[in-house]
């Protein structure tokens, strides 16, 4: 029977277990041009046990940013801060995948060095709610509508971010297609609003997420780029009318690329059946997020000893527990989240959480 602490090879890169740690925002790229620091370099190397570490969003370009904070990909002292974090996880046995994440329509003129700047999406349709700045809440506004031309240009944003990670000395990407961030506002009807090849039909909504991918595939390999989905859900304003229509459709089209592999955020048990359709369809590595309506420690970790992922993803209690796969091992116990501390402040809630 396999077990969550067995090895797996992941198109090639050896993996020590199946735990993963998730992708976590915690806008704390502190350095000269949002660059991470050495205080990251600590986070990241604490948590190397991992059997593989899939980063904070990083932006693919200036637009691209959704929080403050948050580190980018798109300048050469980006790449070199991030070499430093690659340089320690890898020195500690770990591996290490970026994710590339451009937030779309969640992002305000505040965040950018031009505040003539607007944020760009599908459909000029702004997202309920307000986003937390340096400057405090702002409502979110209506973004601007990205023409064919500029639609070719962010897939060219995602492939110019991903070559950089791999420069950066990552062993390889994952694309946000999840959470309501761009290309989530391509598959989603509520955001996506357009007439032309990028919209209207399931085929057209998925088509920015196949290029997307495609693209970056073209570019650092199938075997070095995973995608992340969430169907189903409703952050950031998101209503998905059609979801069993589209992440089947979607996966279709991936499928034959190869890819390293397929990361579902599960949103409630009440979506285990999109869960198990698309691990049917996916032949490659599927790593599953678990409901958190569900056990959040080890005693979900029977979803690989059924067969129903490859590898988990633990979000909050790898950010409290730097030694989680020994934790999960020893059934507990565990520290508990700081929620105050999860997004900007120092290093309290950041690298200070004790080791067993």
């Amino acid at each position: 029977m396999t077990t969550a602490f067995d090895p797996i090879d992941l198109s090639g890169t050896q993996l020590g277990n199946r735990i993963a740690m998730a992708p976590m925002t915690r806008s704390r790229a502190f350095g000269e041009g949002l660059t991470v620091t050495d205080s990251t370099v600590e986070y990241y190397g604490q948590r190397a046990s991992a059997g593989l570490i899939i980063t904070e969003g990083i932006q693919p370009s200036i637009v691209g940013r959704g929080y403050p904070n948050t580190p980018g990909l798109h300048s050469a002292e980006q790449v070199a801060a991030w070499r430093k974090v690659t340089d320690a996880v890898h020195a500690k046995g770990g591996k290490i995948f970026a994710q590339i994440m451009h937030a779309g329509r969640i992002g305000h003129p505040v965040l950018w060095p031009d505040q003539e700047l607007l944020s760009v999406a599908p459909s000029a349709v702004a997202a309920a709610g307000q986003l937390y700045t340096q400057e405090g809440p702002k409502d979110f506004i209506a973004p601007r509508e990205l023409s064919g031309d500029e639609v070719r240009a962010i897939i060219g944003e995602f492939v110019d971010a991903s070559r950089n990670a791999i420069e950066a000395g990552f062993d390889g990407v994952e694309l946000h297609g999840a959470n309501g961030y761009l290309i989530h506002q391509f598959l989603a009807p509520n955001t996506n609003l357009r007439t032309d090849e990028w919209g209207g039909s399931v085929e057209n909504r998925i088509r920015f997420a196949v290029e997307v991918t495609k693209a970056v595939v073209a570019e650092i390999g199938a075997e070095r780029t995973g995608l992340r989905v969430s169907p189903g859900n409703a952050y950031n304003d998101i209503a998905e009318t059609d979801t069993e229509a589209v992440y089947p459709a979607l996966v279709k089209e991936l499928e034959p690329l190869g890819l390293g592999y397929l990361h579902v955020v599960e949103m409630t048990p009440g979506f285990r059946d999109v869960t198990l359709a698309l691990r049917k369809q996916f032949s490659g590595t599927f790593i599953l997020n678990p409901s958190t309506e569900g056990p959040t420690d080890h005693g979900a970790l029977g979803l690989i000893e059924d067969g129903i992922a490859d590898i988990l993803a633990f979000g909050a209690l790898f950010l409290a527990n730097p030694d989680l796969p020994a934790r999960l091992k020893a059934e507990g116990p565990y520290n508990t989240p700081n929620t105050a501390t999860f997004f900007g402040g120092d290093d309290k809630g950041y690298i200070d959480y004790p080791a067993l």
